[in-house]
């Protein structure tokens, strides 16, 4: 049996995974109030994918990624980030799926929109993305069919320190539809009152400004304005997909 797991807050992560995998066993690890669990055999295949939150996974999804466990099954890894640097997110997801009894065969690494600065890999994955991305999937077909395991990934341990995020909030616009708190991953959103957000649990993904549809999320515009100033020179040159094996 082949699945796919996926952490897309802004989608944009489900689109690479979409392209890798056509599995219709889908686990959405970006749902409000996920409480699953798997435990997959020796001849099972799993594809994940996450984003690159800072330079490391997602707290909510190695979380959730605790509830899927197996005896020697296959992992194919993918990381996606805003063409700034994925740094240790690719190793920390190696670490946890071996941790969780899987046997990793490959690795892909690909460049995403931005979920926060929307201008920054604006569009991509765009058509050389899917070029590439569908080479991948060839050669990682051919890899599932032997016994390959991959030995390393890039990256540091002791993983980078997370670091602080921005919260997005709501202004005066907001009509109360209650689409992000539904959809907030982390469940930060106020159900009777959508303009509180609780900042001890939000992870800042972007999610209710992606699904808002008065457009009255998003994040305080100093604070945006200080990261787009500091990750912009970052972001110039544009960083292709990489396939590890």
């Amino acid at each position: 049996m082949v699945y796919k797991a996926c952490f897309s807050p802004t989608f944009s992560t489900k689109k690479v995974i979409d392209l890798i995998s056509d599995s219709t066993n889908e686990i959405d690890l970006s749902k409000r109030n996920y409480n699953e669990s798997y435990f997959l055999k020796s001849d099972d295949v799993l594809f994940v994918a996450v984003p690159s939150f800072g330079g490391r996974c997602p707290s909510l999804a190695i979380k959730r990624l605790d509830s899927i466990k197996a005896d020697g099954a296959k992992a194919v890894l993918i990381v996606t980030y805003g063409n700034r640097a994925y740094e240790d997110t690719l190793i920390e997801l190696y670490d946890e799926m071996k941790k969780n009894g899987f046997k990793v065969a490959a690795a892909i690494t690909a460049v995403t929109e931005h979920s926060m600065i929307r201008e920054i890999a604006n569009g991509r994955p765009d058509k050389d993305d899917v070029k590439t991305l569908a080479e991948y999937k060839r050669n990682i077909g051919e890899l599932l069919k032997e016994n390959h395991e991959l030995k390393e990934v890039p990256g540091s341990r002791p993983y980078k320190e997370i670091g602080k995020f921005l919260h997005p909030n709501a202004n005066i616009s907001c009509i109360g539809c209650k689409k992000c708190a539904i959809s907030c991953p982390a469940g930060a959103i106020d159900f009777n009152n959508p303009m509180l957000t609780d900042d001890s649990l939000c992870i800042g993904c972007a999610r209710c400004i992606c699904i808002c549809p008065s457009g009255s999320r998003g994040y305080q515009e100093e604070a945006l304005s200080s990261v787009r100033k500091r990750i912009m020179p970052l972001t110039i040159t544009r960083k292709e997909a990489e396939l590890f094996i």
